[in-house]
């Protein structure tokens, strides 16, 4: 026996801390088990952006809206450094300005402002391409960097509220009150499994008929374009990808032009955003492919249609390229997965890649559930 506790999470990326955090709130002992010995998968692997603006209406919305409140309160005590404030989207055709003026009428765009190519330029030059019809500020984003982030946030939870990690620990079976390790056996009252990824080791036959898919994302940290970003950047091509702009009937249009010019760019999933560190490099992707086990190398085609996108966005080419990796998660036909294949487990998946801006709120939801209560966030 590794010990005794009221609740074990499987699984260490951001939803599984995300779940710990929400249980450990209400004075329960937790443990979390992770096969590695760090957080590896897509929790360190994408922006750190924590985005708001732009996620479906409604549940998923709100969620968004919570869990930006939960980073703005754990950050400072675990040492989450903020980054950058906000979201700045130049766009450059009159579709796409159609999608903005669209979504600032809706509750979506309250404290958001929309831009003339003028208010553009004069706030952000370097950012504000000579074709930039419009351009969207919202202050309700922050970003982290999710390299540090992770492990920090796993420290905190550790040191404030006693939550405990077996790391390179596998576990074979959830048979509550018993979690069957490769190391032993943990006794837990109740059991969250938060697989990312891995569709195959914990309850493979919940997650096989959930239609998931595992998607795979190239990514590239880019040299210091010399400037200081006026806040993480995103594009037209983002205005058909985000729910909250890409669900508004204006989007049509938009989606008929970017077919016709950027038909290619919408085949390989690519659309842009540019969050940039502290050194002033910049993390810039990325696109989207699905497979069943998604291979592990990057396109150069598709990371240069990142690239040109950057270009057109902003007018400026893309700074030196430093760093290149591919990263995967669990993607499906809702925003999240949660099952329940025993009454004192919940299997608990995100699955529409947005992990990083409504991991706190879902957490939350999870266990709430788990302890047969509702939870609205």
């Amino acid at each position: 026996m590794m010990g005794r506790y009221d609740v074990a999470v499987v699984g260490a990326g951001i939803v599984g801390l995300a779940c710990a955090l929400a249980a450990a709130r209400r004075g329960l002992s937790v443990v979390v088990i992770d096969r590695d010995a760090q957080a590896n998968g897509a929790s360190i692997r994408n922006f750190g952006f924590v985005t708001v603006t732009g996620q479906p209406r409604g549940r998923v919305w709100r969620r968004a809206h919570r869990s930006r409140a939960v980073w703005d309160e754990v950050a400072g005590e675990a040492g989450v450094p903020i980054l950058q404030h906000g979201l700045w989207l130049p766009v450059r055709r009159p579709e796409a300005a159609a999608v903005l003026e669209a979504f600032m009428a809706t509750e979506m765009g309250e404290g958001c402002r929309l831009m003339t190519p003028d208010e553009a330029r004069a706030r952000s030059p370097e950012t504000t391409g000579p074709d930039t019809v419009a351009a969207l500020w919202s202050p309700h984003e922050l970003r982290v960097d999710s390299r540090t982030a992770i492990p920090r946030l796993a420290a905190w939870l550790e040191g404030r509220f006693g939550v405990e990690f077996l790391r390179q620990t596998v576990v074979q079976a959830v048979e509550p009150p018993r979690v069957v390790t490769g190391r032993g056996v943990v006794e837990a009252a109740r059991v969250v499994v938060c697989p990312g990824d891995d569709l195959v080791s914990l309850f493979p036959d919940c997650l096989a008929d959930a239609g998931l898919a595992r998607c795979k994302l190239q990514m590239m940290r880019l040299a210091s374009p010399g400037f200081d970003l006026p806040a993480p950047v995103m594009s037209d091509l983002g205005l058909v990808r985000y729910g909250g702009y890409a669900d508004l009937p204006e989007a049509a249009a938009l989606r008929a032009r970017l077919e016709a010019e950027q038909g290619r760019a919408l085949a390989e999933g690519v659309h842009l955003i540019a969050v940039q560190d502290a050194d002033g490099a910049l993390v810039v992707g990325d696109s989207h492919h699905d497979a069943a086990t998604p291979d592990p190398f990057a396109d150069e085609t598709v990371d240069q249609l990142i690239l040109d996108e950057w270009r057109a966005a902003t007018g400026r080419p893309a700074p030196p390229v430093l760093q290149r990796w591919t990263g995967t998660y669990a993607r499906g036909p809702h925003a999240d997965l949660v099952a329940a294949p025993h009454p004192c487990v919940r299997l608990a998946l995100i699955t529409a890649g947005n992990g990083a801006s409504t991991a706190f709120a879902f957490g939350e939801e999870v266990i709430a559930d788990l302890f047969q209560e509702t939870f609205e966030p």
